[in-house]
C-alpha cells in the first residue's frame, strides 16, 4: 500500500537537482529513512545508472515496496534502525538522508552519523536534507514554530544546529564539502568520508 508525502512531492525536483551533479560517476548509494518511497522512486527512475538501496524501520517497507515496485535499480528496503547493530556489511559510494534528523534524538543522530562513516567507502559523500539553524539560530519563523512543536512532542526531537552537525561529522571522519540552500527554509548538507 502506497503511503503519500506532500512534502516529498514538493522537494523532489530541488533534490534532485543537488543530487545529480554530486551523484554522477557514482555507482551505489544507501538511502536512511526511505518513508514512503516517494524519493526513492523518483531518484532511481531520474538516475538510472544507481543502485539504489532503500532503508528504514520494518513497518514503512510495504509502502517503499510499492513505490519502487519496477523503477530502475531501485532496491527492496533493508530493516535500518539506526540505533541497532544491523547496518549493512556492504559499503556504498553515497548515503543519503531527508528529513530524519530533525525527527531523531540526539543520541540517534550520532548513530547515524557513525553508522554512515561505516558503510561509506573512502572518498564517499553523504547527502543529508532537512531544516538545521545557524549559530544557534532559526532561518525562518516557520522553522521555529516547527522545531516548538518537534520538541513539544517529546523523544528528542528537534532542529539540529548545522555547527553541532558539521562538528558530529568530523567526530565521524567525514568533512563539510558543500551547504546548499533549499526551498521551504531547508538546506543540504554534503560530508566526504575523509
Amino acid at each position: 500500500m502506497k503511503s503519500f508525502c506532500q512534502s516529498c512531492e514538493n522537494n523532489k525536483d530541488p533534490i534532485l537537482d543537488v543530487l545529480r551533479p554530486l551523484l554522477a560517476g557514482r555507482h551505489t548509494v544507501l538511502e536512511i529513512g526511505s518513508g514512503t518511497g516517494q524519493h526513492a522512486a523518483y531518484f532511481a527512475a531520474a538516475l538510472p545508472h544507481l543502485d539504489w538501496q532503500t532503508s528504514d524501520v520494518v513497518d514503512s517497507h510495504p509502502s517503499i515496496e510499492a513505490w519502487i515496485d519496477g523503477v530502475g535499480k531501485a532496491r527492496a528496503p533493508l530493516a535500518l534502525d539506526v540505533n541497532a547493530g544491523d547496518w549493512p556489511t556492504e559499503t556504498y559510494d553515497a548515503v543519503f538522508s531527508a528529513n530524519t534528523a530533525h525527527i531523531m534524538s540526539w543520541p540517534s543522530v550520532e548513530n547515524m552519523f557513525h553508522g554512515v562513516a561505516r558503510v561509506l567507502s573512502p572518498g564517499g559523500v553523504f547527502a543529508l536534507y532537512g531544516p538545521f539553524n545557524y549559530v544557534g539560530a532559526y532561518t525562518s519563523e516557520g522553522n521555529e514554530r516547527f522545531d516548538r512543536q518537534l520538541r513539544s512532542s517529546g523523544g528528542g526531537m528537534g532542529i539540529r544546529d548545522s555547527e553541532a552537525i558539521i562538528e558530529l561529522a568530523a567526530s565521524a571522519g567525514m568533512t563539510l564539502l558543500a551547504d546548499h540552500d533549499m526551498p521551504a527554509n531547508n538546506r543540504i548538507l554534503v560530508f566526504a568520508r575523509d
